[in-house]
């Protein structure tokens, strides 16, 4: 059976509350042999470390701060949170982390100071960091681009944006995470990623969000991911074994 990596997966999420143990089970059976998991703040810690431990050598968890909780009046205190627990273990990589400017615009220099914070520790523990850009490619390039000095890698996770933005990404020693937005219809990705060698693109899910076709509108899970290969495998016009087997590679280099 092809081995697939889901490298970015929220299955601590309440949407998996009646059925987790069982849907991490599924996507072990649809080979699906890692899941990534990325951190949010401090209410989700637990959550994921529970799963963590009742999957060790298949979930693999994340610590950082998302942008979408980066409040003014707190983030400090969840960076001070993600700071304690990356002095109390080893973690997969740092995130997720980023700038998110769909939600809420008026956070963004406060997002761009938890997010830089996050990169020094990337590096200092030589740690992979999970980008977020939500409407925010510019702006969180450019936080990349001032904090890279040859240290920095790690996953642009939910690639959207244009083939210059992709290469600027890979160019600052970044990888593409890709996952269900590739399989829908009005999706400029199958285009771009024609264009981007395989050697710089993982596979993800995002679970419970962003179901591909076709289960869109219904909950996303790891098992899933096996339709976004599929997807990159025509868009690439590239065997499927060929897509599970370089996607695989790249995630086991990003996080070894």
């Amino acid at each position: 059976m092809m081995q697939l990596i889901d490298t970015h997966a929220h299955l601590y999420s309440g949407k998996f509350a009646t059925d987790r143990p069982e849907m991490v089970k599924r996507a072990m059976a649809a080979g699906v042999v890692r899941m990534y998991l990325p951190n949010i703040d401090a209410e989700s810690i637990d959550g994921m470390l529970e799963l963590e431990a009742a999957f060790p050598e298949n979930c693999f968890a994340m610590m950082g701060l998302h942008p979408c909780s980066v409040q003014p009046d707190t983030f400090e205190a969840e960076l001070n949170t993600v700071e304690k627990w990356l002095g109390e273990r080893n973690w997969a990589g740092i995130g997720e982390t980023g700038i998110d400017l769909f939600w809420d615009k008026t956070t963004l220099e406060v997002q761009q100071i938890a997010f830089a914070r996050q990169c020094e520790w990337a590096k200092d523990l030589q740690r992979p960091i999970i980008i977020h850009s939500r409407e925010a490619n510019r702006e969180a390039l450019d936080v990349v681009k001032k904090a890279q000095d040859g240290r920095l890698r790690g996953i642009f996770h939910c690639f959207s944006g244009s083939r210059e933005e992709a290469q600027e990404m890979i160019d600052l020693g970044f990888m593409l995470g890709i996952g269900g937005t590739l399989t829908y219809p009005k999706s400029t990705l199958p285009e771009i990623l024609r264009e981007i060698p395989l050697e710089h693109i993982v596979l993800e899910t995002d679970a419970p969000y962003l179901p591909p076709v076709p289960h869109r509108g219904k909950r996303n899970e790891s098992a899933f991911i096996r339709h976004t290969a599929e997807a990159l495998s025509e868009a690439k016009v590239l065997p499927l074994a060929e897509i599970a087997r370089t996607t695989t590679a790249n995630a086991l280099k990003m996080f070894a």
